[in-house]
């Protein structure tokens, strides 16, 4: 018996045509690629969850919850987590 398979890419593209489902990607689009780029310097310096969140004060379950976008942050909270990877958060209108 074979498996039918289908690409990610597959199904993002049919569930754009979903005019609703396109409003919604495009809303949660920027918190998504903010949580995309704190994964990528966490993983870049190899650095646990549990040890940023000890660089940041806070517990490993608000990382999780955060980098799952379980979690809607605070910019404070932000801050603190970009200066935890010696980052900084900069932020713009347009």
């Amino acid at each position: 018996m074979s498996k039918a398979s289908v690409s990610g890419s597959d199904i993002r593209d049919r569930l754009m045509q979903d005019k609703e489902y396109q409003n919604e990607y495009e809303r949660l689009k920027p918190r998504y690629e903010i949580i995309a780029q704190f994964i990528n310097a966490r993983q870049e310096q190899n650095i646990t969850q549990a040890e940023m969140a000890e660089r940041m004060g806070t517990k490993k379950s608000n990382i999780s919850r955060f980098e799952s976008g379980s979690y809607n942050p605070s910019l404070d909270f932000l801050v603190k987590a970009a200066a935890s990877l010696g980052k900084r958060i900069e932020c713009s209108l347009r």
